[in-house]
């Protein structure tokens, strides 16, 4: 089983419009809803791929309820081990501009997070452990949850035995690469705010030194840059895909962690991260897929050594 933590999930609606203009009435197309947060985006990913996954957090209010009721409506099924709060979950907004194929993106803070209701996703955290392959550890953190969780989370997860990635930003994510996490993967913007080094693979190897053992680090439509104890690539899609960017880093990141419990060795793993995130690209909303582009992507991904 695969574990993925979105301690601040969302109810995600994308909206399309013909363009989006400033300032102007926008006429909506067409409106797609459906569970969110990055983590929640990765499980529905990994179900999809075949593999057991358990998503956990935190979800709570009508907007929670709503995020409940459609994981249980997907098809298969994402697991639902989330642990509820008094606050409500957030939304998330996505605006698709079909003229020019750009994406607008608001989101919303999450709910207010007490220290019993911390504690209590805690106990339930280290308990789902005990049966867990590997955990992911992904999004931003809601209010009230302290800035170090991550790298508590990490350190429960190394205790446990369990491999664990984290793909989060700023101050949460420095603390949490000196937990020593097995992997990590930020964007390059990430990756330059943790290190101050703008050339990615420059930038990998810096944070591996900081305590990640294997940094990946997004590079948007250019692929990905890996740097590991194994070696380091660049992993390039064949040509650029139009459609939602939303929810393909989350892919990369399920297939980065389908590849570590196969075992797949890394230039393979990072060819299917790549095609997974350029087929998510041309889905319809994050936490899928168009797998006759994943198919056709595929084998066009062109990995090099760069070690």
């Amino acid at each position: 089983m695969i574990l993925t933590v979105t301690l601040n999930a969302a109810l995600d609606l994308t909206y399309r419009t013909a363009s989006l203009v400033p300032y102007a009435t926008h006429r909506v197309t067409e409106v797609i809803e459906r569970p969110g947060g990055k983590g929640v985006n990765v499980a529905r990913v990994l179900t999809a791929l075949g593999h057991e996954a358990v998503a956990t957090g935190f979800l709570g209010g009508r907007t929670g309820d709503d995020v409940r009721r459609l994981l249980a409506d997907l098809s298969p099924a994402t697991a639902d081990a989330f642990v509820p709060v008094e606050g409500a979950t957030r939304r998330t907004v996505a605006v698709a501009d079909s003229r020019g194929g750009d994406t607008t993106q608001f989101n919303e803070p999450g709910p207010l997070v007490t220290a019993a209701e911390w504690r209590a996703f805690t106990d339930a955290y280290t308990e789902l452990l005990g049966r867990a392959d590997a955990v992911a550890l992904c999004g931003s953190l809601p209010p009230g949850v302290h800035v170090g969780a991550y790298a508590e989370l990490v350190r429960a997860a190394r205790a446990a035995g369990v491999p664990v990635l984290l793909d989060t930003s700023g101050e949460p994510l420095r603390r949490g690469v000196a937990a020593r996490p097995d992997l990590v993967k930020p964007n390059a913007e990430e990756l330059a705010l943790l290190t101050g080094a703008r050339e990615p693979l420059r930038a990998a190897g810096d944070a591996r030194r900081r305590g990640a053992r294997t940094v990946v680090a997004s590079l948007g439509p250019e692929g990905l840059a890996a740097v590991t104890a194994d070696g380091s690539w660049l992993a390039r899609p064949p040509s650029a895909v139009h459609g939602n960017p939303t929810g393909a880093g989350d892919s990369a990141v399920a297939a980065l962690l389908a590849g570590l419990v196969e075992g797949v060795p890394w230039p393979e793993r990072l060819r299917r991260a790549v095609a997974l995130s350029a087929a998510t690209v041309a889905a319809p909303a994050a936490g899928e897929f168009d797998r006759d582009t994943y198919t056709e992507v595929l084998p066009l991904v062109a990995v090099a050594d760069t070690a």
